[in-house]
């Protein structure tokens, strides 16, 4: 049973099946995809044992791997969906973890951290942007000053 819900999960990438049976799988699948991170005969013979499958076995080792080739671990999601109608048992779908275009797929930028004691260079940038303003202000109100007043008497006439 296991070996047909591995096939299962590997080819159609997401599975809807329930909660015990779904952590069971866990437990079988991530050791191969592990091994399909290195594309040797051995280990290609070693995934077919438990598989039974060679056309699983071609997409674990194509396309699968390539896809999780940098993560460390953690290469299934059990999403709970509730329970069953005919008998109340949990049911979940359980999915590939890079194949999801939903969710999970978001990069995390990094914070740039700074320490306290130690001052950095965007307050100098700062300081010289605030001056450059206020240096055309003075140019402005300096020009207003030479530039002759007229009365708005003599426009209205």
């Amino acid at each position: 049973m296991l070996s047909n819900m591995a096939t299962s999960l590997i080819t159609h990438k997401r599975i809807n099946t329930t909660v015990a049976k779904a952590k069971e799988l866990k437990k079988y699948v991530e050791p191969l995809v592990t091994r399909s991170k290195v594309d040797s005969t051995h280990n290609r013979r070693m995934v077919f044992s438990y598989l039974q499958d060679k056309y699983a076995v071609t997409e674990l080792f194509s396309e699968v791997a390539v896809k999780v080739g940098d993560r460390p671990g953690g290469y299934t999601r059990i999403i709970k969906t509730g329970n069953r109608l005919g008998d109340n048992a949990d049911m979940c779908m359980m999915e590939l973890v890079d194949y999801n275009e939903i969710y999970g797929n978001e990069k995390k930028e990094a914070k740039k951290s700074t320490r306290r004691g130690k001052k950095t260079a965007a307050p100098a940038s700062e300081a010289t942007k605030v001056e450059a303003p206020e240096a055309v202000v003075e140019e402005s109100t300096e020009a207003s000053v030479d530039a002759p007043v007229e009365n708005n008497e003599n426009e209205a006439e």
